[in-house]
């Protein structure tokens, strides 16, 4: 009886026969699922399009450049590329029984340039050139021959289509007599198909100075691409000096990823040269002017500081380019690598501004630098890799390396190398120091205003400036190294 009533109660729940309350549920009930469904879809979307825009969001920070990306970014270079190959015109070697040899003078990269221009003048007399003596009596007293700090065989068998080189003059020649010729400055062409009447008398030609041989401008388009091939791709450094070099450019990345490269030209000899004192104590002037008087190739004894200040012709001082660093949005924590020799003083008026300044020294071991010593122009030479590959690069005085190395930079994608207005900035130092000027945002808007055109972008080579006549005008050209454009840099379809 149990059993019957369990099943007639399942039977009768199952089919139609119970009470409707039981079964079908009401209206309000029905009512309000359909209202929480509601809700919950209206909650559900408003959530997941959040977390889709936070997703987009994310997505678009991402791709654009943040604040500091945009001090890194190199300048925009328009499709630009270097084009370093013969014009069809250009004829084969020619060859002949004719010598040049040559003795380089400066520091590295003034005899780089000068060893660039020795190559083309070789080619347009003719000639063989015999590798190059290096200088010797300079004010670094370096005793590095050519191979020391060059890949002397890449060297002359890259060349070897366009000028004939050798390593020694041939033994039979070492005693006929030489015409000892010092090349104008700033000569074209046809100056040099003039001095090709030498060879009439002369088998062998020396020349004691191979800095500013050649014009900037006004020279054939293939002339102008050899010395670019000379230079950047023919002058290549001794494998030891390339090894280290990229090996301390690793080194820097890994301390922090990007870095500048600071050229700072506040070293003892650069201030005792232009006689620049302003920030030095009356000993430390005192001690550069003695330096300048007893240096006899520098001819200028006499200097007004302060009027070479003024003029723009002094390097920053370290306060300054800390100063100059901050204006422009430098973090303190940027990485600044000092690509010069000793600084002189003041260093601490960079380093409380910017406490990550690298020097080699700090970043190769001393058994590294240990076959360096005693050797100034290979140690440029590391200076020179490291400057070359830097995310920016700042030369705080416009001499041989400075000049170098921009025109470099620009020949392999215009990087970004930021050259001060040292005019401009007196003015805005001299403001700081009076008064007149705070740090800041005011300070901030005046440096990056002044520099905006000044960051390695692409623009053709300057011309003298209007007023220089003469042969003054040809030294107050833009150096065709420090900016190749247009002859090595253009918007051909095939790259070089």
């Amino acid at each position: 009886m149990r059993n019957k009533r369990r099943s007639d109660s399942m039977v009768s729940s199952r089919g139609g026969g119970g009470s409707s309350s039981l079964c079908k549920p009401s209206f309000s009930t029905i009512l309000r699922f359909f209202i929480v469904l509601i809700l919950f879809i209206f909650i559900f979307n408003f959530y997941s399009r959040g977390i889709l825009e936070d997703e987009q969001n994310l997505n678009v920070s991402q791709q654009l450049p943040q604040p500091h990306d945009k001090l890194w970014e190199a300048p925009f270079s328009d499709g630009l590329h270097s084009c370093l190959n013969p014009t069809s015109k250009y004829q084969a070697l020619q060859g002949g029984d004719h010598y040049i040899t040559v003795r380089s003078n400066g520091g590295l990269n003034q005899m780089r340039t000068g060893i660039a221009d020795m190559v083309a003048v070789s080619r347009m007399m003719n000639a063989t050139l015999v590798i190059p003596e290096l200088d010797k009596r300079s004010f670094w007293q370096d005793k590095s021959i050519f191979s020391d700090i060059f890949d002397e065989d890449h060297f002359i068998n890259s060349l070897k289509r366009d000028v004939r080189i050798i390593k020694k003059l041939p033994q039979e020649l070492d005693s006929v007599p030489r015409a000892r010729k010092h090349f104008t400055s700033w000569g074209g062409l046809g100056y040099y198909e003039e001095m090709t009447k030498l060879w009439a008398d002369y088998q062998v030609i020396h020349v004691p100075k191979s800095d500013s041989r050649l014009a900037n401008n006004d020279l054939p388009l293939d002339i102008q691409r050899l010395r670019c091939r000379a230079l950047y791709h023919a002058l290549r450094f001794s494998p030891s000096i390339e090894t280290l070099g990229k090996k301390l450019v690793e080194r820097l990345r890994s301390r922090g990823g990007r870095y500048i490269s600071l050229h700072l030209r506040y070293e003892k000899d650069m201030l005792a040269f232009s006689g620049c004192t302003y920030g030095l104590s009356d000993s430390e002037s005192e001690e550069l002017r003695l330096l300048r008087e007893n240096t006899n190739h520098w001819k200028v004894k006499k200097i007004n500081s302060t009027e070479q200040r003024i003029a723009g012709l002094c390097p920053l001082t370290p306060k300054e380019v800390g100063i100059f660093l901050q204006a422009l949005g430098y973090p303190p924590s940027t990485i600044v690598y000092v690509a010069a020799g000793e600084i002189y003083a003041h260093l601490s008026d960079l380093t409380s501004r910017f406490p990550n300044v690298l020097f080699k020294e700090l970043i190769a071991t001393e058994e590294e630098l240990k076959a360096y010593s005693n050797h100034a122009s290979q140690t440029a030479a590391l200076d020179y890799i490291i400057s070359l590959e830097s995310d920016v690069f700042i030369p705080t005085h416009s001499g041989n390396m400075a000049r170098a190395v921009e025109g470099h930079r620009r020949l392999l994608g215009h990087r970004k190398t930021i050259t001060p207005d040292r005019k401009g900035l007196v003015e805005i130092f001299d403001k700081l120091e009076s008064g007149q000027l705070n740090e800041g945002a005011s300070l901030q808007h005046l440096v990056k205003h002044l520099h905006q055109k000044r960051q390695g972008a692409p623009r053709k080579r300057e011309g003298a400036p209007d007023g220089i006549r003469g042969r003054a005008r040809y030294k107050a050209e833009e150096s065709f190294y420090q900016n190749p454009y247009p002859e090595c840099i253009c918007r051909s379809k095939h790259r070089t």
